[in-house]
Formats: structure tokens, sequence, C-alpha cells
């Protein structure tokens, strides 16, 4: 019997958006370490904090769980602690590539919309200290999720796979824990980042209008504004990432936020079931945000771009260079 479309499907993106997603923000990693793109330290520190965490989300979880349980299931990756810690890490993970988006939304609020605070808040230091405090406190939230597996068999005393406690969906301790993570990650980050993003919009709305009156633009002088373009540089990185992030979780957040609603589970569900559809569509989405910010690095900036064409060129140039050596001895 043909597995269902969606599985099909699933059986063939995983593996593409790692083979993508993997080169794509090590490639990214270089670059900002590079500091060669003209970037602030500030801006570089959120920026590398945040390929980081997608290449780990692409690791952890689409390599170790969704491809593992295609391609090899019944491995030493499937001995239930084995399997209760990928699933923590990869939830640790998530969290930290959510919450990196939203601190990144933050940081350009600050810079564009509150000038006088911009030189305390947006610094190297604040940001490595937010950075480093995010990944402790999700490391710490998410410890609870290390405990709601049991084996599903025992093949020679190993206990093996892991399938969630009967008490996880009838405790309402695990109910309320279950809550507070749905609302951390994704419901207030969304939030957040929808609110962020307006608010920045309008003040930088306002700004442009004011500026170009002072400038007389309204008359229909011609002036060159290098402080717009700059600020213009900087809405299109923010909106096209946090853009980014709203669309591809949007999926996500409606099938996290029903379920809870509901009191129920989409993993008891069949996989023709409405709710599980949403559930393997809204992972693949939420997966491929992974992988997405390289191109929007690579289309909104110039000088990102030109690295990134560097560094692919690299390892040509360098064995051009090794064969015309060869070549003349």
């Amino acid at each position: 019997m043909s597995r269902p479309i969606l599985v099909q499907i699933t059986a063939v993106f995983y593996p593409v958006l790692v083979a993508f997603g993997v080169p794509a923000n090590l490639l990214t990693v270089a670059i900002v370490i590079r500091g060669r793109c003209g970037l602030s330290k500030c801006i570089s520190r959120y920026l590398l904090s945040m390929a980081l965490a997608d290449l780990m989300v692409l690791i952890v979880n689409v390599t170790l769980e969704f491809i593992k349980s295609m391609y090899f299931p019944g491995s030493l990756l499937d001995i239930t602690p084995v399997c209760s810690i990928i699933f923590y890490l990869g939830v640790v993970t998530i969290d930290c590539s959510v919450w990196f988006t939203v601190l990144f939304t933050f940081d350009r609020f600050i810079a564009i919309c509150f000038q006088n605070f911009k030189a305390k808040y947006c610094t190297e230091k604040t940001a490595t200290v937010i950075i480093a405090s995010v990944c402790v406190i999700s490391l710490a939230l998410n410890v609870g999720f290390c405990f709601i597996f049991e084996p599903a068999k025992v093949i020679d005393n190993i206990p093996m796979f892991c399938v969630v406690k009967s008490t996880f969906y009838t405790s309402p301790l695990w109910a309320a824990y279950y809550w507070l993570r749905v609302a951390l990650t994704p419901l207030v980050p969304f939030v957040l980042i929808a609110l962020l993003n307006a608010l920045t919009i309008r003040h930088i709305t306002r700004a442009s209008r004011v500026r170009r009156e002072l400038r007389g633009s309204g008359k229909g002088e011609s002036h060159s504004d290098s402080e717009m373009e700059n600020r213009r540089k900087s809405i299109v990185l923010l909106l096209a990432i946090s853009g980014s992030f709203i669309l591809l979780w949007a999926v996500n957040v409606v099938h996290k936020t029903c379920i809870s609603i509901a009191a129920t589970t989409s993993y008891l569900r069949h996989i023709t079931d409405t709710i599980t559809i949403i559930r393997m569509t809204g992972n693949m989405l939420q997966s491929l945000s992974s992988c997405t910010n390289t191109v929007i690095y690579a289309v909104a900036q110039t000088k990102f771009r030109a690295e990134m064409v560097n560094l692919i060129k690299f390892p040509f140039d360098l064995m051009h260079t090794l064969i015309k050596l060869c070549v003349k001895k």
C-alpha cells in the first residue's frame, strides 16, 4: 500500500531542505564572522546567533528527528533516553531560533524609534548578554520535556522509542506547562514581532514625512538623503526577516492555538485527519524558515551578496591556481 501523498512530500522535502539549508547557514556564519558586510557589531551578533540557531534546528529537528524517523527507524537514536534528549534539544533550538528573531526585531525597533537610547542598548556587549540569557532560560524552561516520554517497547532490556505518557494529556500540571510553552513559543513572539514591526513602520513613515518637509521635498526639490537611504535599507532587512518568520510560522501558530483551546493533541490522530495535515504542513513551513534568512541577506544586502559570491568562488579559484602551478611544473 502506497504512503499518503503528504508523507511522500515530507520524505523528499526534508532531505532537500537540509541539503540546501545547512550549507546556506554555514555560509552565513562564515560571512558574518568575517565582518566585511558593513553591518554594526550589534547587528552582526544577532544575525550570527540566528544563523547558528537555524543551523541547529536543521541538524537536530529536521535531521535527527524527521529524517531519522523516515529513513532510519529503529536506530540507536531511538533508544528512549536518547530520543528524549533529542526532542528536548529540538525544542530548545526552536525556542532560540524564534526568540533570536524577536531580539533582532526589538533591537532594530530601539535603534530606529529611540535614538537617545540606541547608544546604550544597541551594543555588542548587550546583544551578547541577552542572547546568552535566552539560551540559558530556554534550556531551563524546557527541562520538563525530558520527562514526558516512556518507552514504546523493550528490546533485549533496552527501552526503545519515545511515547508520550498518558498523564501528559490528563494532568492539570502538564496542561498548564504545555499552555505556558505554547504561549512562549510561538504565540508571544508572533504577536511581538507583528507589533514591533507595526510601530517601527509607523515611526519611519512619520519621520520620513517630517524629514521631506524640512528638506523641501514637498516643493519638488530633489535632494540626496543618505540618512533616509540607510533607514530604508534597515527597514527592508527587518521586514524581510520578520515577515518571513510570520508567514512561515502562521500555520503552526494556528495549529498550536487550536489544539490548546480544544484540549487535545494531533499526535494521536490519523495521518489523513485534518489537524494532522495542518500540523505536518506547519512543521514543514516552520522548518523552511530555518534556511530563508541567507536568501534574504543576499537580496537585501549588496555587500553580503558580494561576500557570498567570493566565498563560493574561493574553492574554484584555489583549485584553478593549483592546476596552473602543476601545469607550469
